[in-house]
């Protein structure tokens, strides 16, 4: 998927024909559990692009966000069109919603997801591979990024203190998100790895 929101990859085995083009009022989420939230609160009940940004590799470490696909699915069996577009990951679980995962540039890199707003009107359609929010594409360009939201549990929590430093280096999505350097040129022998083991 690629388009001025960024590129990504989508699995559509288990999505419907019916399902592949979404074309929807975006509605931005900072965590899955504000997601979740609004979910719980009725604040869903409409068509809906849900947005869910700084879940990448250097913002949080990529969790898994699968939690989403049971919310999501709920508002499209009650008929509505929906969709899922973030920078987090969703491992291969198979869902009937289109999800477009891996979006990179991340948000905390400044990536397209930075500047999206609750309203903007997305189209995510899996049949072409594009990913677009709809609109003037110079507004769109114009926007200044919202920053990362301050992670109070990150700032006090030992283990997301000590993983910070992976994150901080962390590789693009679309690059394995790895932290290590796994090229060619610094890749470390098989021998010293089963002796390191």
């Amino acid at each position: 998927m690629q388009g001025n929101l960024g590129r990504g990859v989508i699995k559509v085995s288990a999505v419907a024909p019916e399902h592949r083009v979404v074309e929807a009022p975006a509605r931005v989420f900072d965590t899955q559990e504000g997601l979740q939230a609004a979910f719980e609160a009725g604040e869903l009940n409409g068509d809906v692009v849900a947005v869910v940004r700084f879940q990448g590799p250097n913002a949080n470490g990529m969790p898994e966000l699968h939690r989403l696909t049971p919310v999501l699915g709920a508002l499209q069996d009650a008929g509505h069109h929906v969709a899922l577009v973030t920078d987090g990951r969703m491992s291969g679980a198979s869902g009937k919603v289109p999800a477009v995962i891996h979006v990179g540039p991340e948000a905390l890199a400044g990536g397209p997801l930075a500047r999206v707003r609750d309203g903007d009107l997305v189209r995510v359609d899996a049949m072409a591979g594009t990913l677009a929010l709809l609109g003037d594409p110079a507004e769109f360009e114009a926007r200044p990024a919202v920053p990362a939201p301050v992670d109070e549990f990150a700032q006090f929590s030992v283990g997301r203190g000590l993983f910070g430093l992976f994150r901080r280096h962390a590789r693009k999505a679309e690059e394995g998100g790895s932290a290590l350097d796994l090229s060619e040129a610094d890749a470390v022998p098989s021998a010293a790895l089963s002796v390191a083991q």
